[in-house]
């Protein structure tokens, strides 16, 4: 038996940085779109909102974003069906709509939520199908990594699904008692953040927020 060598172990790509920024600057120039997005589009793959709003918790994303959309408030994915189990692959002959999906679902959520409204928000988004979906996981994790979102790292539960009948002994999300408004949200009982405490903590986030960060 060989003596343990950890070296042996690590996997060291010089293209794959490379192919990250690559992803990330296309991801960068797609267009910019109202949501939910008018025209119903096929495809998975990574997608990032961006707020606007000109009042309320969340109004210097307008003078942040009001020239460019730079700074996103959530960033997200939509998988291929079958994709955890490796049962299915993405493919461009296969019409699936896991993305435009994902985005009217969160345009509904947006819209229902106390303090936010669809019209202050807009979506740009990645397609990402056949072997490049393979992709999908590391590209979210990289727009999140740099850009660092306010509803994926300070308030969660943005994009949490009804848990279903006998699951709703599992606290309110943090994004929910801020904007409440989810009806499925209303019956989870466990014991959710204080509400005061969350909208501190977004203040202060939204108080650091500078154009250089984008």
């Amino acid at each position: 038996m060989n003596s343990f060598d950890r070296s042996k172990h690590v996997y060291v790509s010089p293209d794959f940085d490379e192919i990250i920024k690559d992803t990330i600057r296309f991801f960068n120039g797609t267009p910019v779109h109202s949501i939910p997005v008018p025209t119903r589009f096929h495809g998975t793959g990574v997608y990032a909102l961006y707020c606007i709003a000109k009042s309320g918790i969340y109004s210097r994303f307008n003078s942040v974003n009001r020239t460019a959309f730079h700074i996103p408030i959530y960033v997200g994915k939509a998988v291929p069906k079958g994709w955890r189990q490796a049962r299915q692959s993405s493919s461009s002959d296969t019409k699936s709509y896991e993305l435009n999906n994902r985005i009217r679902e969160h345009s509904r959520s947006i819209e229902i939520g106390e303090g936010v409204n669809s019209s202050d928000f807009f979506c740009r988004f990645m397609i990402l199908e056949g072997k490049e979906s393979d992709l999908i996981g590391t590209v979210e994790a990289a727009l999140i990594r740099k850009y660092q979102p306010l509803w994926n790292t300070l308030i969660d539960g943005f994009g949490n699904h009804d848990p279903g009948k006998g699951r709703y002994e599992q606290a309110k999300s943090d994004w929910d008692v801020c904007h409440p408004g989810r009806l499925w949200a209303e019956k989870c009982q466990g014991v959710h953040a204080n509400k005061a405490d969350l909208l501190q903590s977004i203040e202060a986030f939204m108080n650091e927020l500078n154009e250089e960060d984008a």
